[in-house]
Order: structure tokens, then sequence, then C-alpha cells
């Protein structure tokens, strides 16, 4: 069991270089990877069944300790990103397929790895957390809602589709997650470190079958869905802390809802894309995991170095 939790941790802590390195090879050898593509729902599913057992009361405590905060972080996850995403296909004059891509990853809840880079970034690791979970519950209703407001000018949107895979890929595994904790509460305790591993595994295997299906498509389009990705993501994080620091957030909480702002779960965005539209149209959010992932370890770093500097005296 030591030897796996070590495991879990290293990949865990160099995410990043693996996210790279499998994007790397899914573009040189698809070969490796383009069979996942069927299975690419079921791989989102056993991570947010990992999340289910991992959930627990204590993940909204500070929903009753500071509602507010958390409600300004869930709305924030539901608006900056969209409008900016709407912003930047409209006035790139994006493709169809492309802005509907980028529209989607900016309609999605926050990834789960956006804990882990708050945690690293000596930000408010609680608000992170709870705003990643009700942001998360809420995506069956508020996404699909999101994405026929902002997309369906590009492409026909049918909702009720999208509502039921996202119930089927997130809200439903987390329920069983839950219902399996409650049940095998001990052997749950036993296996959770195991569960990034898992994570990284799984979301790993989505960013390589994304860019193996579609190198044709980066290699003809590739830096402009860079650049407009690599935008979205420094919007998000740079409007996500101007909102908090708007509100009067202590410095932690800024950092925190900036980084839920600023990363997505783009492994969700990959799944509707490949269900429901065009391949190319899953291509912003396969680079989008590779990129907030690269952003979000740096901004990491920085803050942890500033705070480290002011010895735990957080300034504006």
């Amino acid at each position: 069991m030591n030897s796996l939790r070590s495991a879990s941790q290293f990949m865990g802590k160099t995410f990043s270089l693996w996210v790279i390195l499998i994007a790397v090879l899914g573009f040189f050898f698809p070969i490796l990877f383009i069979w996942i593509k069927p299975h690419i729902s079921l791989f989102l599913s056993i991570i947010m069944f990992g999340m289910g057992l991992t959930l627990s009361l204590s993940d909204f405590k500070e929903l009753g300790r500071k509602p507010l905060h958390v409600i300004i972080g869930v709305l924030a996850q539901y608006t900056i990103m969209p409008l900016t995403a709407f912003g930047l296909a409209t006035l790139l004059n994006l493709p169809p397929d492309i802005a509907i891509g980028v529209i989607l990853v900016g309609c999605c809840p926050g990834g789960t790895a956006s804990n882990v880079i708050t945690f690293l970034a000596k930000g408010n690791t609680a608000l992170s957390v709870a705003v990643t979970t009700i942001s998360t519950l809420l995506a069956p209703f508020v996404t699909p809602l999101l994405i026929l407001v902002f997309a369906r000018e590009w492409l026909p949107v049918d909702p009720g589709d999208l509502f039921s895979s996202i119930l089927n890929v997130v809200l439903l595994p987390i329920i069983v997650g839950l219902v399996v904790k409650l049940i095998f509460k001990k052997h749950v305790d036993k296996a959770v470190d195991a569960l990034p591993l898992v994570s990284v595994i799984s979301i790993i295997a989505i960013v390589g079958c994304v860019v193996g299906l579609n190198k044709n498509n980066i290699l003809q389009s590739g830096l402009p869905i860079f650049a407009v990705v690599i935008l979205h993501n420094s919007l998000g994080l740079a409007i996500g802390y101007g909102a908090a620091k708007l509100f009067k957030m202590d410095y932690p909480s800024r950092k925190a809802i900036a980084i839920e702002v600023g990363m997505q779960n783009s492994g969700l965005g990959v799944a509707l894309a490949t269900a429901h539209f065009n391949p190319l149209a899953a291509v912003p959010s396969a680079i989008f995991s590779v990129w907030h992932n690269l952003s979000g370890s740096w901004i990491a770093s920085y803050w942890a170095r500033k705070a480290e500097k002011k010895k735990g005296k957080y300034v504006a």
C-alpha cells in the first residue's frame, strides 16, 4: 500500500509533465491511444466516481462558514469563462467547430486539479474544494443551458442530450461514489490513496486519444487554437482574481477563486465534444487540459514563493 501511495503522490506531483508526454506521444503515435475513443465517457465517469469517494461533509463546511465566498466563486465560474469564450469566438471570428470547442470548455465546471493547484499556491483550499464540488453538482443543469445560450449561433444544440450526457458521466458517478463510501467506508479509506493515480491515468488517456484523433486538425489549425486557449485561460485567471478582489476577499481566497475560474473540467469538454459535435471541437478542451495544468503549476509556484517571502503575512 505504501508503494501505491508513493506512486500516486508522484503521479499527482508530476501531472503536468505526464500530460505533455502523453500529448506528444498521442501526436506522433496516435495508434497507441485512438482505441480509447469509445471509452472517453467511461474514463471521465471513473474520475467523477473517485471524486464521489473522496467527498465528505467537511467539503461543504466552507459553504456554512463563508457562504458568500462560495456563491461568488460558483457564479464567477459560470459567468467569466463562458462570457470570455463567447467573446473570443466572436471577436476572433473562429471557425464553427473551434468556436464550439472553446465555448464548451468555458461552460464546464471547475476541474479537480484546481484543488491541488490551490493547495500548492498556499490558497484557500477549503474554498476551492467547495466551489469545485458545487459547480460540478450543478453542471448537468447549468452547463447545457450555457452552451445553448452561447453556442447556438454556430451549431444547433440539443440541451436535452447534453443534460443526459453530463448526468451520466458526472452526477451519477459522483452519487454512486458517495453511496459506496457510505456502505464500505473502511475499505474506501484504505483505497483512497490510489485515487490520484487513477485520475491522472484517466485524464492523460483522454488527452492522448483526442490529440491522436485530431493530429491532422492540429497540424492545420493548432497554433490558432493554442493561442485562443492560452488567452482564455489567462483571462480567466486574471478576471477571477479581480472579481474576488472586488468583493474584498482575503488574499488566499482570491488565489482560490482565480484558480477555480481559470482551470476547467476539460475532460468533460472532450467527452461532450466527442459525443455531440465534430471531433475538431474536442481539440480546444484537450489543449486546455495540457495548458491549464502548466499555467496552474507556474502560478502556484509563484504564489508559494511569494507566501514564503512574506512569512505567512498576506498582502494585497
